[in-house]
């Protein structure tokens, strides 16, 4: 099991937001309850986490999950998130450049694997995915393959990033069952609606009704980082701690768990660093 607490924000890192602990904290403050938005692969992780967090603490986690670029364009259009935990650095960024990040705060959480998953009764065999291989033969002629949709879900345009590294794209796009988050792809295999799908290696752990049958090579698309940030009000103290506790062991051994892997230090977004 990896060190979280060696992936733990040096105090220079934090100095911005680390301020607000010296400040006294209004009853309001204490009251209210602490808003996370998180993509939806984190969905039992998460969960998991903000229980705990409540039973340690006391105070409570207000979670909304969905795709990232869903909860990312809410987080620009006004919506009162206090922590965002995306799937990838895209929509993090895009906040960021909007000025909606709490300057210091983002950081990279977790990493994930991408694979392919059939229903737990299919008679598909494991298969290697290289670039010989065609998804477009283990489906039928009227099946589709089930995946976050390529265009803004960061399974999917990791899932279209692997399949164009691997000389597939133009072949499996066509066959695409396209939904608007990873958890919504797992479904349909789950139902059986789908032959296959691709999701992250954490979405098939959850579920007893699908099975993996392939994993993508890891150079064939970007490392699957999960990235973490305050959005919220900078002073909003209960915040910036439960984001040092997501940034923790107690958090991590929660991640773990589930499948997740810390990211390493030397890939950590850490600024100034």
């Amino acid at each position: 099991m990896p060190n979280f607490r060696s992936l733990l924000p040096s105090a220079a890192t934090f100095f911005l937001i680390a301020v607000v602990f010296v400040g006294s904290i209004s009853t309001a403050a204490r009251a209210r309850d602490i808003t996370v938005f998180a993509a939806a692969s984190l969905t039992n992780a998460i969960e998991t986490a903000a229980a705990t967090y409540k039973k340690e603490t006391g105070d409570t986690i207000r979670l909304s999950l969905a795709s990232s670029s869903t909860l990312a364009r809410q987080i620009a259009a006004g919506a009162p998130a206090d922590v965002f935990i995306s799937a990838n650095e895209k929509w993090m960024t895009w906040l960021n450049d909007q000025g909606l990040l709490v300057p210091g705060s983002r950081h990279d959480l977790l990493t994930n694997r991408l694979v392919i998953v059939a229903p737990k009764d299919s008679n598909l065999n494991p298969i290697k995915m290289t670039k010989t291989s065609d998804l477009t033969t283990l489906i039928g002629p009227n099946d589709r393959i089930a995946v976050g949709d390529p265009d803004h879900v960061p399974a999917g345009i990791y899932a279209k990033q692997a399949l164009t590294s691997l000389g597939q794209w133009e072949t499996v796009a066509p066959r695409l069952a396209r939904t608007d988050n990873v958890r919504a792809a797992l479904a349909l295999v789950e139902r059986g609606e789908a032959p296959i799908g691709i999701v992250y290696q954490t979405d098939a752990g959850i579920s007893d009704n699908v099975k993996i049958i392939g994993t993508f090579p890891e150079n064939s698309h970007p490392v699957i980082t999960y990235p973490v940030a305050l959005t919220g009000d900078p002073s909003e103290t209960k915040a910036t701690k439960f984001l040092l506790w997501l940034l923790g062991d107690d958090a991590g051994r929660i991640f773990a768990d589930y499948g997740f892997e810390p990211v390493a230090t030397t890939q950590a977004n850490v600024p100034g660093k």
